[in-house]
């Protein structure tokens, strides 16, 4: 089982965000940068618009939990940062609707078959 590496500092994000390539689904943006590490780095951001802290960080631990359980199905090397839609309604934030929307985007970006 991998164990999975988050991007934590502000220049990791900030580099994923202006040099990454975009994706958008439903519920999620992804920003994607190759890199030549041999695992994958992500970073979850929820706005502080979208709703009081609670509620930003159950959406950060359904995102955070749905791509653990898809860790072991992706191609490694890649940066990714996951962002919360602002106008998308929290109450649709369930476990199935981002893990849906998980998968679709990583389909197209080429991580999972």
């Amino acid at each position: 089982m991998k164990k999975t590496v988050k991007l934590k500092k502000n220049y990791e994000f900030k580099k994923v965000l202006t040099k990454g390539k975009y994706y958008s689904g439903r519920f999620l943006y992804v920003f994607v940068t190759k890199h030549q590490s041999p695992m994958n780095r992500i970073g979850i951001a929820v706005g502080v618009k979208v709703a009081k802290a609670v509620k930003r960080n159950r959406i950060k631990r359904l995102i955070f939990e749905n791509y653990r359980l898809l860790e072991e199905e992706l191609e490694t090397g890649y940066h990714l940062v996951f962002l919360w839609k602002k106008k998308q309604d929290i109450r649709q934030a369930t476990f199935q609707n981002i893990k849906k929307d998980m998968m679709d985007i990583l389909k197209k970006i080429g991580m999972l078959s």
